[in-house]
């Protein structure tokens, strides 16, 4: 783990207080060893790691007052070890290498214990407590409190989690608990609730209960609506229910779902589980984003599956899962399980449609070839995966380059229309059995905007279908 010292320019390290042990540095310490240095006198080399995102810094482990008093003497560089700390909390070695000259002060080693607790709720209060010279009871008493939030913050999402069908061994695995404590804290499912629906029944509203127990909107309202017919829940929810195969919503039901590029409403997602679900189906979005469809889920009263490349701390029901398409055109699916989704919800980026705002990885930023080649992959795998009579969902948009050209003047040369995914879709085995009309919001167009293609005669895209589907043959 250690390497050999070597010189480091003073200004490529910075103190980084996230980890670091003290309330700040000793300035008659600093004072101290600065006459040392001007005496000849050879201090240990400082310890550094690399800085997370900063390349060219290394932020300090140990020598925080050895490298103060370099800096005040005028030295340009300082003897250093670049540690490579392989996984171990950086602010618990940092500590630990704290100790060894000088003791925290209680007030040090408690604000440590809580910082470290905080940042990984894993560690024990032995693993803390020897870090920083502690008794484990000591630890104990100073995160007692923590513990107690994250315990309930546990049970809450572990909560969420089994109420959208996720099997315990992938719980555990995305919360980094073994199994035997995902079993424990499940016993208490049944009367986690209670709070909430005393609270309900009193006549609070869903936000006011949200708030005062640390619940999220979509999970209180799973307890709000529960046992009510899906048409009940809907007029609960305030949302008109569309009989016709257009769907017009120009808004997103904030209470469902992040803030996400490309985000759709949460009625469109309700629409097609009352149209193509039964409560408690299996639901398998797999490219979820903010979460919009496990929100719904959660107040229709369906299990749902959720997958997306990103790894979201505070969504633990949206799995992480990169769809990568390999060099034989092959993807693997999310999970290896024999139980299959009733209804699958795919909303992907749509191609070259705010690529800037999604990762680089996404596939919104491919090319046309390798955008439908995906797409083509994916509804083959996705057959693969699913029940007979498991049904599909797609949701996309018409692309057309109409920026700054004329519609009579456009030649379609390099467009993605419906067509092109219904070839797709017949290709990869699914048979079509609806196309409903879902337009894009035009007040994404300013008024100048608006007004500039209309001088050009530019013809712009809102359309956006919904194509559903069954398995052929």
């Amino acid at each position: 783990m250690t390497q050999q010292a070597r010189q480091i320019p003073i200004t490529a390290i910075i103190l980084d207080e996230d980890i670091y042990p003290r309330k700040g540095v000793d300035p008659r310490r600093v004072g101290i060893f600065a006459e040392n240095i001007r005496d000849g006198f050879k201090f240990d080399p400082i310890e550094v790691e690399h800085a997370p995102g900063m390349p060219g810094k290394y932020r300090l482990l140990d020598g925080a007052h050895r490298w103060s008093a370099c800096k005040s003497t005028g030295k340009e560089k300082v003897d250093a070890i670049i540690q490579e700390i392989d996984g171990i909390d950086p602010l618990l070695y940092a500590a630990k290498k704290a100790i060894g000259p000088r003791q925290l002060t209680e007030e040090e080693a408690r604000d440590t214990a809580r910082r470290a607790y905080e940042k990984n709720p894993g560690l024990t209060s032995v693993e803390i407590g020897k870090a920083i010279g502690r008794a484990r009871r000591t630890v104990d008493n100073y995160i007692a409190d923590l513990r107690a939030v994250n315990q309930m913050g546990m049970d809450i999402k572990i909560f969420c989690m089994n109420r959208l069908g996720i099997p315990q061994d992938r719980m555990a695995a995305r919360l980094g608990m073994n199994q035997k404590t995902i079993h424990n804290h499940l016993v208490k499912m049944a009367v986690l609730p209670k709070l909430l629906n005393r609270d309900l029944s009193q006549g609070f509203t869903v936000t006011q209960v949200a708030q005062k127990h640390g619940w999220t909107d979509p999970m209180v309202w799973a307890l709000a609506l529960e046992g009510k017919e899906d048409q009940d829940r809907f007029k609960e929810l305030g949302w008109g229910l569309r009989t016709w195969d257009q769907w017009d919503f120009n808004d997103c039901d904030k209470r469902f779902g992040d803030d996400w590029p490309g985000r759709i409403p949460a009625q469109l997602i309700a629409h097609l589980l009352f149209y193509f679900s039964s409560p408690d189906d299996l639901i398998l979005d797999p490219m979820a984003g903010g979460g919009v469809t496990p929100d719904t889920c959660l107040a229709l009263g369906r299990r749902c599956w959720a997958f997306d490349m990103m790894d979201q701390s505070n969504r633990p029901e949206i799995e992480p899962h990169t769809w990568t398409l390999s060099s034989n055109g092959h993807l693997a699916w999310p999970v290896s399980s024999k139980t299959k989704a009733d209804f699958i919800i795919f909303d992907p980026p749509y191609f070259n449609k705010r690529a800037d705002d999604y990762d680089e990885k996404s596939i919104s930023g491919l090319s046309k070839n390798k955008y439908l080649e995906f797409l083509e992959a994916f509804f083959v795998l996705a057959k693969q995966h699913a029940k007979k009579t498991t049904r599909i969902a797609f949701i996309n948009a018409d692309w057309r380059d109409f920026q700054n050209t004329p519609a009579s003047e456009e030649a379609g040369k390099g467009g993605i229309l419906i067509d092109d995914y219904l070839d797709i879709l017949k290709r990869a085995g699914w048979q079509r059995t609806h196309i409903i009309q879902a337009p894009m919001s035009a007040q994404r167009f300013s008024a100048v905007v608006v007004s500039a293609m209309q001088k050009k005669r530019i013809l712009g895209v809102t359309s956006r279908y919904v194509i559903v589907l069954k398995q052929s043959g």
